[in-house]
């Protein structure tokens, strides 16, 4: 049997990351994947996608509706970009 723990702020394998860290990891990840391009720039995003939703998933019971709403819309936007990025949809 096994038993799970509430996911509560501070309380995690991430509570010893640093938010200034983790920010600087993910800008860096984006910015590096949209300057690339292609499909490394879509793999590089297609990672930053899959860290997203597995985030949003673990933490999908203990968020507010606005804060479920608001993670999926940055989700789906990230998602466009990466498609985009394999796709190379004109943007003019």
């Amino acid at each position: 049997m096994t038993s799970k723990r509430p996911l509560l702020p501070g309380d995690g394998p991430l509570a010893r990351v640093r938010p200034v860290v983790a920010f600087v990891l993910v800008l860096g990840l984006f910015v590096t994947g949209v300057l690339v391009g292609g499909l490394v720039g879509a793999v590089l995003l297609g990672v930053l996608v899959l860290a997203a939703g597995v985030l949003l998933a673990a933490t999908w019971k203990v968020l507010s509706p606005a804060q479920r709403t608001l993670r999926v819309v940055v989700l789906m936007v990230l998602l466009i970009i990466t498609v985009e990025l394999v796709v190379k949809i004109p943007t003019r």
